[in-house]
């Protein structure tokens, strides 16, 4: 279970370094002279947080009761998107110059840390039902 643990850990960190690198890049390279009322340091902050708050939760339920985990997924994926509609409040209430390239700045990554996140935990249904 450490194992798993530490090899899921690696991941999650090589995979937030990277994509927030490739998103740094691309934004400083195509979207010169924005300046971002959410930083992106920000919004993967909270991105990888969450996936990996997720992650572990869904993995102790399943540990716990392993009836109720895919109900428990869906009930923290949901209080995820919550989440991210209280952290985007600022671009909502208008504070921000540019709400689409904010909005998409958030969304991205939102959605690449979600996929990132079913796929290591259907790795981890898979290799725990052959265990």
């Amino acid at each position: 279970m450490k194992k798993e643990t530490l090899e899921f850990l690696i991941k999650w960190l090589a995979f937030s370094v990277i994509l927030f690198g490739v998103h740094i890049y691309v934004f400083r390279n195509f979207a010169e002279g924005i300046t971002l009322y959410l930083p992106l340091w920000g919004v993967y902050l909270f991105n990888s947080t969450v996936a990996l708050l997720v992650f572990f939760l869904v993995r102790r339920q399943f540990y716990k009761n392993p009836g109720k985990t895919y109900q428990s997924f869906l009930m923290l994926t949901v209080l995820k998107m919550v989440l991210a509609i209280i952290f985007l409040l600022p671009l909502f209430t208008g504070k921000s110059e540019h709400p689409k390239t904010e909005t998409i700045n958030f969304f991205i990554p939102y959605f690449l840390f979600l996929a990132f996140e079913i796929f290591s935990l259907n790795k981890f249904f898979q290799n725990a039902q052959t265990k």
